[in-house]
């Protein structure tokens, strides 16, 4: 408990995530923290903020964290900054922090704290995608380069490696892939007021709410306060097994299809246009971890295959097969030129069609 007591931690973010995270930081024992946000609480907090109530609407965020925290604890030390992030003046906010806390929206600002942090040997945690999900079975704590089908999570990444940043940030983020859901839309009034972008308050950040079923941005807020306590009490969480068992075995996947491909071709391949995560997502998400032939059982050696020869390698024609499946359909569809639905029957090929929609629907949130 002294480790902890003598633990600052810094919420850049405190809305869903970082309010959760405040919180039960205060609450273990934390006894410096600095939260910073620009934001006001708006109707659509309600449902998932920590601290904010009806009375709150219009009231900073982080004035409502504070009056919680204080209500909790006599001796916290609370600095509440109506400010945002940004790199040019990163020190000023970030001093003296033992760890940061990332759970902001706006992505050209995450990455750049992130990249701030890791450039200068700050600790932060980053806070994933929260919004459109709804399984607590598959949020997940890992390091930054071991995510997978969370398209936050794949952004972020894949501009911090551009920037140098490959590893050493952990995240909270979720496997599950998002709902067919969307942004939802502003009022026609609002679009008579002029350009919508100039409706937000800084620019790049949305104006448009993002559905999130309350519960989840909790669970995310506390993933992070147990991982961070933990690491300041000298009993560090150490990176969950099954998710990088999961990804040997995408790396897998991957190489096999990779191998296919390039017997089709007679040509060496250094890049499919899928990748890994992808792979996964078919196998995982799309084909739920089982054959695409009925009865669809779990394969014991699973394998990811184009569909039809004709179509190029995207993910609506990949499925996924047992291997003595696999090499069936090399000898009859590969190598003797049979239709795909003439062997394996109209059952499969609606069965396809149908998960073809819902990777197209994934593609369309996603972009």
């Amino acid at each position: 408990m002294a480790k902890i007591r003598k633990g600052t931690v810094v919420v850049v973010g405190c809305g869903g995530v970082g309010s959760w995270a405040a919180i039960m930081l205060v609450r273990s024992g934390i006894s410096r923290i600095r939260l910073v946000d620009f934001d006001y609480v708006t109707l659509s907090s309600l449902n998932r903020h920590a601290t904010a109530v009806l009375a709150d609407v219009g009231t900073p965020k982080v004035k409502c964290i504070e009056r919680t925290l204080k209500q909790i604890s006599r001796w916290v030390e609370i600095d509440a900054r109506v400010d945002i992030w940004r790199k040019e003046q990163g020190s000023d906010l970030l001093q003296g922090a033992d760890w940061v806390i990332d759970a902001i929206d706006n992505i050209t600002t995450k990455v750049d704290l992130l990249k701030y942090c890791h450039d200068h040997n700050i600790k932060v945690f980053s806070s994933m995608g929260a919004g459109a999900k709804c399984d607590p079975t598959r949020v997940q704590i890992s390091d930054i380069s071991y995510t997978m089908y969370d398209p936050l999570a794949r952004s972020v990444r894949r501009r911090l490696r551009l920037q140098g940043v490959t590893s050493g940030i952990p995240v909270v983020y979720s496997t599950e892939p998002p709902s067919d859901v969307k942004l939802l839309p502003l009022a026609e009034g609002e679009f008579q007021k002029g350009d919508v972008k100039e409706l937000g308050v800084f620019d790049d950040f949305r104006v448009r709410i993002l559905p999130v079923l309350g519960p989840l941005p909790s669970i995310f807020g506390l993933h992070i306060a147990t991982f961070i306590l933990c690491e300041l009490a000298g009993k560090p969480i150490p990176n969950p097994l099954p998710v990088k068992g999961r990804k040997k075995l995408n790396e897998r996947l991957y190489k096999d299809l990779l191998h296919r491909e390039e017997k089709l071709t007679g040509q060496t391949i250094n890049k499919l246009p899928i990748d890994e995560d992808d792979v996964g997502f078919i196998f995982d998400d799309i084909s739920r971890g089982r054959s695409v032939v009925p009865p669809h059982a779990v394969p014991s050696r699973p394998v990811v295959a184009r569909w039809d020869l004709a179509v190029p390698l995207v993910l609506e024609n990949c499925v996924s097969f047992e291997y003595a499946e696999a090499e069936r359909h090399v000898r009859e569809c590969y190598e003797g030129g049979k239709r795909p639905e003439d062997v394996w029957g109209a059952e499969v090929a609606a069965v396809i069609a149908r998960r073809a929609d819902e990777i197209r629907k994934a593609r369309e949130w996603v972009m």
